[in-house]
């Protein structure tokens, strides 16, 4: 269907009697993208008057009982992602309506010394466009499938899980944790390796950043590019993980002094207070493209090596900038995890970050984007490898408020089942269950290796993959460590690990299709064998069994009937018969399953 852009043009004199036009851009419809484009005071991205610190624009948005504050920026010539340009007299505002019908809007643009950090309260000078206002009318959605905007904003559904606003459902996050420097991408302008780092036990990338040259092949025609035909690699990558069921993408927006050292939105690598028009718009086409395509945008703010970079890990002038520039154009996504740092916290005093954020600065910075992303942002810290650096730096943030979830990297594959639990049993206990992710795997030199190096995948299945989801984690994520091709900050070509995105979707749609908010990590039910479990009281349950033992009983003690039934975690499909049908209390063995007994199978017991 050919899409319908609406264009208002609404002229506004100021008390000069010059004239500002407001247009708003964009599919009017629920969830959809409306952008508010005002033409007014001329800037540039190196002006004495620097626009992104001392002019303030927000939009109010109102319909009936629902009102957002929603701030905005400066846009250079408004079609930068294709000029380059770094001067002109754009502005913009995006907004996601959550409701149909009529919406009122009302522009406050106001000039001041470093104003666009310091609350609404605070009044500045009005100019151009400010107080201009007006209304427009909202359809429902003409969206389907995968799309965000025929689901909904993705919230913390508050039991351990990501949720759609609109349909009520779960979304277990599937995805790509590798390469973190997903956004060192050869089409993007002013992007390149300052420096080529060479630490040992590191993933040490060369002199070129990413091309994806693989995956021009998987870009279709219609789909977007940037200056004619740049950027069909990485929207053709997108392309290909979405169609493999991936639906989230790790990607750090500011490596400076840390790995890779080829990420950061400003307009110089030195710079702090301004930035790169150009490139933001280059990445928001990437990011909207996303979108449509059902994946998740998780965006790393910072890393172990910089958390002290902007304001020596406090949240002040330049973390703010930072932030409200990053909020400003991108807070609108459906689908985004503002995570506040890769292995965030000082290290061990001999290794590569002795000095990082306290506790407070970690409060303090999600604290802000609570308060200054309009939008429901769901907040994340991604923690070291270690359980005693686990325990230190996320404990202190249980209970608090600020955070939603524990982005867990976790060096050894047998400790995730408990690990994760540990961290949702723990943030449900300080009164909010956090969403506990397993988003980075180890050893730290292997990860998940190709296909060519590893097909069966076994030890990353068993352990990681169920042993994550039979835990209650609220999603997944994989690391390719440094160790082999197509590595953690060197990878182009997905395909690479195309035998492992098939078995973890086959888990995925698997447990998707069970009431996973009412169901816990259980242990005993099977007599004398160690396995993972995840059960609904005396209803469902769940077990993952890593072989298959001629004589399997449970070690249940009611007399509940329940239908066996086998899944196979390796080919998927549909769960089916062993060699028996049911059980009870009074027989207690389950049998086997139907073929390939000595591999890993998952049992199904439904209550009848």
């Amino acid at each position: 269907m050919k899409k319908i852009f609406i264009l208002f043009i609404v002229l506004i004199f100021s008390c000069q009697n010059t004239s500002y036009t407001i247009s708003i851009n964009g599919e009017l419809k629920k969830w959809h993208k409306i952008t508010l484009t005002f033409d007014g005071i001329h800037s540039s991205e190196y002006a004495k008057e620097n626009p992104f610190l001392n002019y303030r624009l927000f939009v109010t948005f109102i319909h009936e009982n629902e009102k957002f504050v929603v701030p905005g920026y400066y846009a250079a010539d408004g079609n930068s992602s294709e000029t380059s340009a770094d001067s002109g007299k754009i502005w913009k505002v995006h907004f996601r309506p959550n409701k149909t019908g009529k919406w009122k809007y009302n522009v406050s643009f106001q000039k001041g010394k470093n104003l666009s950090l310091k609350n609404l309260e605070i009044s500045g000078e009005p100019t151009a466009f400010d107080n201009a206002n007006g209304e427009f009318i909202i359809e429902k959605s003409n969206k389907s499938g995968k799309d965000f905007r025929s689901l909904g904003r993705i919230k913390n559904g508050d039991k351990g899980y990501f949720k759609f606003t609109d349909k009520d459902s779960i979304f277990f996050k599937n995805g790509t944790n590798s390469p973190e420097n997903f956004l060192a991408y050869e089409d993007f302008d002013q992007t390149y390796r300052y420096q080529v780092q060479n630490r040992s036990g590191e993933s040490n990338p060369k002199d070129l950043i990413h091309k994806y040259a693989s995956h021009v092949k998987d870009w279709k025609k219609g789909d977007p590019t940037w200056k004619k035909n740049k950027g069909k690699g990485i929207i053709g990558a997108i392309n290909y993980l979405s169609n493999q069921g991936v639906n989230s993408i790790y990607m750090i927006s500011l490596n400076i002094l840390s790995d890779g050292k080829d990420v950061w939105p400003y307009s110089d690598h030195n710079e702090r207070y301004r930035f790169d028009c150009s490139k933001l718009d280059q990445w928001e086409i990437v990011f909207d493209h996303m979108e449509k395509k059902g994946v998740m945008l998780h965006l790393l703010t910072q890393e172990t090596e910089n958390e002290t970079l902007l304001d020596n890990g406090e949240t002040s002038v330049q973390r703010k900038i930072y932030y409200k520039e990053l909020i400003a154009r991108f807070g609108h996504h459906l689908g985004i995890i503002w995570n506040m740092g890769e292995e965030n916290g000082p290290s061990a005093p001999d290794q590569w970050s002795p000095i990082g954020q306290t506790d407070k600065q970690r409060l303090d910075m999600a604290k802000y984007i609570k308060q200054n992303n309009p939008f429901e942002p769901i907040i994340f810290l991604h923690s070291h490898a270690d359980n005693k650096s686990q325990d230190k730096y996320l404990n202190p943030l249980i209970g608090k408020g600020e955070y939603d979830g524990a982005s867990m990297q976790i060096g050894e594959p047998k400790n995730v089942n408990s690990r994760i639990y540990n961290f949702s049993e723990k943030s449900e206990i300080g009164g909010k269950k956090w969403i506990v992710s397993l988003d980075e795997l180890g050893p730290h030199w292997k990860g998940v290796m190709p296909d060519s190096f590893d097909k069966k995948h076994d030890t990353i299945r068993n352990h990681a993959l169920w042993g994550s989801i039979l835990a209650g984690a609220g999603g997944v994520e994989w690391y390719f460590g440094w160790k082999y091709p197509h590595a953690d900050l060197t990878c182009e070509d997905f395909r690479s690990r195309e035998l492992w995105w098939k078995q973890s979707k086959i888990a995925v749609d698997f447990i998707t299709n069970y009431p996973m908010e009412e169901m816990k990590k259980s242990t005993g039910l099977l007599k004398n064998f160690n396995t993972y479990s995840f059960s609904k009281k005396d209803e469902i349950h769940l077990i993952y069994l890593p072989y298959i033992k001629k004589n399997i009983f449970l070690n249940m003690k009611s007399d509940i009937n329940y239908q066996i039934k086998w899944f196979n975690p390796r080919s998927g499909g549909k769960p089916i018969y062993g060699d028996k049908k049911y059980t009870s209390a009074k027989s207690n063995h389950i049998g086997q399953p139907p073929f390939d007994l000595n591999k890993d199978w998952v049992v199904v017991l439904n209550k009848i």
